[in-house]
């Protein structure tokens, strides 16, 4: 099997100005100091307006921090007001993008056609996706917890070859644990991350299968992202409240030091 570099990816969300988000990402790199980044990478996905600032600091500051965005147009450019392209996010040295999150899909409408646009308009512009996928409490209480997040991963990731999709990271997510202090557990976790990658090896191959990184996410703390990790499929973590704490954030990124 393809050994894949854990990910841990802080997401935001709407928090934090730039003064702010400048404040948190140097005391993170001096948390991270001397971080092997081949062992495991640690990203951040501010607010768009805190791009530019999060650049200058990590490129001064050689900090040992990848960044992304929160979201992506899936047009390149145009008559698109408030929209932000993937050319305009690789300009700033983006490096990821997260697409499909639950919050994109519940309040602003996100069909699987859009957020399958997306994760293609990230590839277009040199990005890595962040698929995030994930079941509704009315889901999980049917049972139905793998067929649904199934169903969105191959909706995202339709029309895509196979060594696309051995670059993607997809992120599980359940909703009903995303900032609600509930988690699931990591045998749950287990059990739709590794049906997300029998899926992905069924439909396209042993190579992608062993390559993709496959997160969760929600309610993710430096108490329990180490019980989470040693499970096989897990590779990672999508992390949000949590990650707006330096010191909280850096811990979770350093579980193999627990």
């Amino acid at each position: 099997m393809t050994t894949r570099t854990p990910l841990m990816a802080g997401n935001w969300k709407m928090n934090l100005d730039w003064k702010q988000g400048l404040a948190l990402v140097e005391d993170l790199g001096d948390a991270l100091k001397g971080l092997d980044t081949s062992a495991v990478e640690a990203v951040v996905l501010p607010p768009a307006v805190d791009l530019r600032t999060v650049q200058t600091a990590v490129d001064a500051g050689k900090l040992p921090i990848a960044y992304g965005a929160q979201d992506i147009s899936e047009h390149e450019s145009g008559a698109y007001t408030g929209e932000i392209s993937g050319a305009m996010l690789t300009a700033l040295g983006a490096t990821y993008v997260a697409v499909g999150h639950s919050e994109r899909r519940q309040y602003h409408g996100e069909t699987e056609q859009v957020t399958n646009a997306k994760v293609k308009a990230a590839f277009a512009a040199g990005l890595t996706p962040i698929l995030c996928v994930g079941e509704a409490l009315d889901e999980r209480k049917a049972g139905k917890q793998v067929e649904f997040s199934l169903a969105q991963v191959e909706g995202g990731l339709e029309g895509l070859d196979a060594e696309q999709v051995a670059r993607t990271v997809i992120a599980y997510e359940p909703v009903w644990a995303i900032g609600t202090g509930e988690v699931a557990t990591p045998d749950d976790a287990q059990e739709v991350c590794a049906a997300i990658r029998e899926w992905v090896r069924t439909v396209h191959g042993d190579t992608a299968a062993d390559a993709v990184r496959v997160l969760y996410g929600g309610s993710v703390k430096s108490s329990n992202v180490a019980e989470l990790m040693q499970r096989p499929d897990v590779d990672g973590a999508l992390v949000g409240g949590a990650s707006l704490k330096a010191d909280e954030f850096a811990k979770i990124v350093r579980f193999q030091d627990a």
